[in-house]
């Protein structure tokens, strides 16, 4: 499980990453980049909550014991 995770992690962080090509900063709610954008935001929200998930087993382990 642990593993999966990080691959989530990874994935959307070069999602993030490739999104980011797509933005045009002078019209950024136009086009492809309004679509980037949102991918951008998507990926992050993967990104806070498989870090969430990470931290919640942490702690879960450290309670059992």
């Amino acid at each position: 499980m642990k593993f999966f995770i990080y691959l989530l992690l990874v994935i959307a962080s070069a999602l993030i990453i490739y999104n980011f090509t797509f933005l045009d900063f002078g019209n950024l709610f136009s086009g492809d980049s309004a679509t980037a954008l949102i991918g951008i935001l998507a990926s992050s929200c993967v990104v806070v909550l498989m870090i969430i998930l990470l931290m919640s087993r942490a702690i879960s382990e450290k309670v059992e014991k």
